[in-house]
């Protein structure tokens, strides 16, 4: 159910626990409708709620589906089933005390529910997991029920509608996919691939080529350093020299 109107004629019996979780049909006759509703729509209830913080749902109707699913998981702790004297011990109460306190806590809100309806859902859809024993979630739930502030009934649109519209936006194709066609262009994308592979060959051979220049031009380089270092070290040969022409004086 996501509508407003589906809930607010929607008579809950908050004592009557076993019988809620039980799915039924809506009755119809001369009295107004009655329904009943099954522990899978009241958590989906309560998951709206937590999740916005908003309510959309008649505060009568929403009341008694918190009461409802208070005294449920109440009733899935071990120590609800214990002894009164073990009751009182570990809860300072019996456990029907506790409900009871509890239970009137949260019905007397009149005009709508706490200001803190929100984390009151989150508390009720996972008490076992978020409080370990029935005393440490008794004070939880008394500590978010004691307010005097009070939420009103949201106007946005309900969440499972707005959900179904993203859901059909899932579905419907952004736009055009683009798809690898074999011609691009009306150049087959086998021949650009062929002309792709012959540049990349063809600039491989030509690195390789000023490879070996720049290799080729340091040999010779290194050869002429080395020529020319052995030429340094030779010496031109001695000159041997010659009888001099000049006259010798001969004394007499």
């Amino acid at each position: 159910m996501t509508s407003t109107e589906s809930y607010e004629s929607l008579p809950i019996a908050s004592n009557d626990v076993e019988h809620q979780s039980e799915d039924l049909t809506p009755v119809h006759g001369d009295a107004d409708k009655k329904v009943e509703i099954t522990e899978k729509e009241v958590n989906e209830v309560l998951e709206v709620i937590a999740a916005t913080g908003k309510f959309w749902h008649d505060w009568d109707t929403l009341k008694s589906l918190l009461s409802f699913r208070l005294k449920q998981v109440l009733a899935e702790y071990p120590e609800s089933r214990v002894s009164i004297d073990e009751q009182n011990s570990l809860l300072g109460e019996t456990y029907i005390e506790l409900v009871t306190r509890l239970d009137e806590a949260l019905l007397c809100f009149i005009e709508g529910p706490p200001f803190t309806l929100q984390r009151l859902c989150e508390i009720l859809l996972d008490a076992r997991g978020i409080y370990p024993n029935l005393s440490k979630l008794a004070l939880a739930l008394e500590k978010n029920l004691l307010m005097t502030s009070t939420l009103t009934m949201s106007t946005d649109p309900y969440p499972s509608a707005m959900a179904s519209k993203v859901d059909d936006l899932d579905k419907e194709p952004a736009g055009p996919v683009a798809q690898s066609s074999p011609m691009q262009n009306g150049v087959d994308s086998a021949v650009c691939d062929e002309d792709i592979e012959m540049t990349d060959a063809e600039d491989a051979r030509e690195d390789v080529k000023n490879s070996d220049a720049e290799t080729a031009e340091g040999i010779i380089k290194d050869e002429a350093s080395d020529t020319d270092s052995k030429q340094s070290t030779i010496k031109d040969p001695p000159v041997e020299s010659s009888p001099s022409n000049e006259p010798q004086n001969l004394t007499s």
